[in-house]
């Protein structure tokens, strides 16, 4: 079961969305995919048309299990919702003496093997659950648009995952996914030159600006669903094949 964590202490950068799209390709290739929604704001959700009474707070204070709060929103794919809900649960792990970091991991014991991919979408804070996330995984997704702040985030993001490196020693950056990428723009052109330079064995082809991967979360379907043909579908199609090899 590969377990990958989708994160950067920035918002913006198409975060769920990536996580959304890679899911739902996984799922249509056959394998069983679970996304895991750290955020409060409960975004996954929308983004797939759904409105699940229980999500992973419920998991992670005990009122249900994993398997009995997670929801099947499309064939294959199934989604422990995220939302306001979590705040209370992050003050209350972060309240725990010992094992803070750990509740996570403690919370999806249950449904270890029982899935190929965990997808776990993460808040854009550097908060308790992104780092019980970060335990929990062994791999690192980080979607970055191809702005400035965008690049400072990511350098503060990765100093950061150097430290908790060291408390999880299978944890491993794997993928750097451009997002936003206008080929029009001169800026985006200097930075994905600058990714290249320092990124290049971890760095993935783009995802495009495209219009329809934006309109489909208005209708609660993902890009492939709405704009199979797209640009977009493409971008993450490719995403989706290089996960998979």
């Amino acid at each position: 079961m590969r377990k990958i964590c989708i994160s950067l202490s920035k918002g913006g950068v198409a975060k769920s969305t990536t996580a959304v799209s890679l899911a739902h390709g996984l799922a249509m290739t056959g394998k069983r995919v679970l996304v895991i929604d750290l955020d409060d704001q409960g975004q996954d959700a929308y983004l797939l048309g759904i409105k699940p009474e229980r999500g992973l707070a419920d998991v992670l204070n005990g009122s249900a299990s994993a398997s009995d709060a997670m929801i099947e929103a499309r064939p294959n794919l199934f989604l422990l919702a995220g939302g306001r809900s979590l705040s209370g649960a992050k003050r209350e792990i972060g309240r725990k003496d010992l094992g803070a970091e750990q509740a996570l991991s403690d919370a999806l014991s249950p449904i270890e093997g029982k899935f190929d991919y965990v997808l776990i979408d993460t808040s854009p804070a550097w908060d308790t659950l992104t780092i019980n996330a970060l335990i929990y995984c062994t791999e690192v997704l980080v979607p970055v648009s191809l702005e400035v702040l965008s690049l400072n985030s990511l350098a503060e993001f990765s100093q950061r995952l150097e430290g908790v490196k060291k408390h999880n020693k299978k944890l491993k950056h794997t993928y750097l996914l451009p997002t936003f990428a206008d080929g029009r723009v001169k800026k985006s052109k200097e930075i994905l030159t600058l990714l290249e330079k320092h990124y290049k064995p971890i760095l993935c082809s783009p995802i495009r600006y495209c219009s329809r991967i934006s309109e489909a979360s208005g209708f609660g379907q993902t890009i492939f669903e709405y704009a199979p043909k797209s640009t977009g579908a493409q971008d993450y199609k490719t995403m989706v094949e290089k996960v998979m090899a």
